[in-house]
Formats: C-alpha cells, structure tokens, sequence
C-alpha cells in the first residue's frame, strides 16, 4: 500500500522532443509533464506533485523558450500531476468541469492519501497545501491558438477518472493522454470507470499519433509505438476487470479476488512500475464495479487501512467500507455531474468520434476508425458548438467561441 522504492524521486531528469513546438519531462517516480511552446507562449500539460517539481520542470523550458507560460492543463484530479500548477504563475489553470468537481469532492482527501503512500514524492510539500483549482474548466473541448500552433483540449469520455483530458497537437500529431495511457508504468484505477476506459482508448487511437507522452514513464515514438501503449493499457484495464468480475460471479471475497487477479495480470505486467503499489487499489475499484457500484468510492486513509485489513484476511472491505452516498446524490443534483453517472463518455463530442466523414453513419464496433487528422479537427470544431467553457466571469459561452489568443 506505500511505495518503498529506494530510487530518488526526481531522478534521471529527461526532456526531449516530440514534434515541432512539443517537448515532454520525465523522471523517476514522478508523473510527466507535457511542454508546448508556440510563438505567443508556454502551455504546460500535468504541473508535477509539489512546486520544487514543477521548478524543475520550468528550469528545463527555459533551455528552449523564454516566453511565459499561458496554461496549465490538468488532465485529472490527482495529486501527483497538479499540486505543482502554481509554481508555473500561468495566466489560467485549465481542466475540465469534471475534474473541478473531483476536485471539490475528493481533493482534499487525495491529498493526505497520497502523501501516505508516497510520502517521498512529497516531502517537500507544506502542511497546508490545498488542491490547485482551475481558473477556467470546459465541458467536452476546446481550441487553443498559442501563436503558429493549434492545440485540443478534449474529454474523450471517462476512464481514469471521471473528468479525463487529453490535449492532441495536431500539427504535429502529438498526444498528451495523461495517465488515460501508460507505457513503462502500471495504471493506477482506484478512481477508475474500467468498463469506459476502453472506449476512451478507442477515441485516443482515431487520431492516429504518431507520438504519444503517458501519464508516466517513457513516451512512445512512432505509430507502432503508439498503437502498442495503447493496446497495452487496453489488455491491463480489461485483464483487471474481467478477472474481478469471474470473482464476483464466483462469490469470491476481496482477498481471494486479489490474489486471483494477480495471477491475471502478473506475467504480462508485473514488471511495470509501481505494479505491485497501486494493485491492492485497483482490485478494490474492479471489485466495486463487478458488484455495481458506478461511481468511484473516496479514497480515504481510513479505507485504504480497511484495504490492507481485507487483504490481511481481518475483515471484508466490502462490509468495512461503505459508499458515501452523499457524495454520489451530491454529484448527481449537479447537471454535469448527473452526465457523468449516466456514462459521460458517450458525449455528443467524443461520439461524434464515431461519425465517418460527419454524415452521421455509425460505425460497428468491431471495425477499425478511420479518420485522418483533418478529418479529426473538423469534427471537432464542428461539434465545438454544442460545448460550453466556464470563463472567470462565470458566463458559459459556445466553445466555438472560444479561442485562447495566449497574449491577452
């Protein structure tokens, strides 16, 4: 349930190029960030775990741009790739209005959660540190001009967590999936929607990119690279939650789930990073959504303690750990939030995916998508109409309205 890796956090520093204007940071035990530089400014993808990161991050931008950062994206709630978001001083922090709500449910206790399990990671944090919230959120995408290169935030629907981004450079067929894709690492699905995910793998996959940065890890160069993160992440969500759910059908309790899906995924993933640190919470989540539960339970230091109990064999998290269903009436008296319980990931944007040449004619699930780059964009800003972005103003305006100029 906690990491004890002996590797330093923020080692073996690397920042390389992508495509034109696109650069990604990695190190050791940390999440990865996503560089964009266009003529006007920065854009920033995941702000690391704590501002000392994030510095580390700026002092790399400035060996290849001078110019300010505009954004900081988060493509999710997680405390290990927003806490740093502030030490950037960007003119907006941007996320989706999914991830806000995150944010506001579970924010607090994702923080004291994951200074508990990876308490070197964050042991430069303050006490007192509080979720960095966005300034502008945006419900499906949303299209940003940075100066001589066009970038697409998207949510493609749900999958690591509920409020997923992904930011796609077109131009250069560059795709910022964040932790929807791993390459060198193992998925963390506490907070996950398994059956969804693939779906959202799906979307990321029309877009053919060429390179591909993950949430974590080593990016992928290349098609067949790319096509091979993807379809990786795919076998390790789905292996994870058919085998949970044979346990459930079987009357199987939590610890006998655990080991059964171990024995699942051990041989083609075990080697992968932090495999054996996130794997108690991620049988957790697949055993709730074998047994129903839709919405993601809050992870808390006193259920990740029932956990390791359950898997001790003290007692059944299943009876230890109760939903909160205040959380969940919460969230479904909000509109968004009620989209989501209802499966966000079939939003008019991220079906219109679905769509071949924009005539409308659905394609069989079993056939491959076919669509270009342009083909993608036009789709999209097509279908940007029926989207809405939250301004500081608190005004919701058509998305395709919404052109961030970065020099304002």
């Amino acid at each position: 349930m906690t990491n004890n890796s002996e590797t330093p956090k923020g080692a073996n520093e690397k920042f390389e190029e992508l495509g034109r204007g696109c650069y990604a940071y990695s190190s050791d035990g940390c999440s990865n960030t996503g560089v964009i530089v266009g003529d006007r400014g920065v854009l920033i993808v995941d702000a690391q775990a704590t501002p000392e990161h994030a510095d580390r991050v700026l002092e790399k931008v400035r060996t290849v741009t001078d110019k300010p950062v505009k954004q900081v994206v988060l493509t999710h709630f997680h405390a290990d790739n927003s806490l740093g978001a502030d030490a950037f001083d960007a003119g907006d922090i941007v996320a989706s209005d999914l991830t806000r709500r995150m944010m506001d449910t579970r924010g607090a206790e994702e923080i004291l959660v994951a200074r508990e399990r990876v308490p070197d990671l964050f042991e430069a944090l303050p006490a007192t540190t509080t979720i960095s919230l966005p300034s502008l959120t945006i419900a499906s995408s949303m299209s940003i001009d940075l100066g001589g290169i066009d970038i697409r935030l998207m949510h493609l629907g749900r999958g690591h967590t509920t409020g997923d981004l992904v930011v796609w450079v077109p131009g250069s067929a560059v795709m910022f999936t964040g932790d929807l894709v791993q390459t060198s690492a193992s998925p963390y699905c506490g907070d996950a929607h398994l059956s969804d995910w693939t779906r959202a793998l799906d979307r990321i996959a029309a877009f053919r990119p060429t390179t591909l940065m993950p949430g974590r890890g080593k990016s992928a160069f290349g098609a067949t690279a790319v096509a091979k993160a993807i379809e990786n992440t795919r076998d390790f969500v789905t292996t994870l939650r058919d085998a949970a759910a044979a346990c459930v059908e079987q009357n199987l309790g939590l610890k006998d789930t655990f080991a059964a899906v171990h024995d699942a995924l051990a041989p083609q993933f075990g080697s992968k990073l932090d495999f054996e640190l996130n794997l108690p919470i991620n049988v957790a989540r697949a055993y709730d959504e074998a047994l129903g539960l839709d919405q993601p339970q809050i992870w808390t230091r006193e259920r990740c303690a029932d956990l390791k109990d359950a898997l001790a064999g003290i007692e059944p998290v299943a009876q230890s750990v109760e939903t909160d269903v205040e959380d969940v009436v919460e969230l479904s008296d909000n509109p968004i939030d009620r989209a989501a319980t209802e499966l966000v990931s079939d939003n008019d944007f991220a079906a219109s995916l679905l769509e071949r040449d924009g005539e409308g004619a659905q394609l069989d699930e079993e056939e491959p998508l076919d669509l270009s780059s342009e083909d993608i964009v036009r789709l999209g800003d097509d279908e940007a109409q029926t989207g809405s972005t939250d301004v500081e103003g608190g005004e919701d305006v058509p998305e395709s309205k919404v052109l961030l100029e970065a020099a304002r």
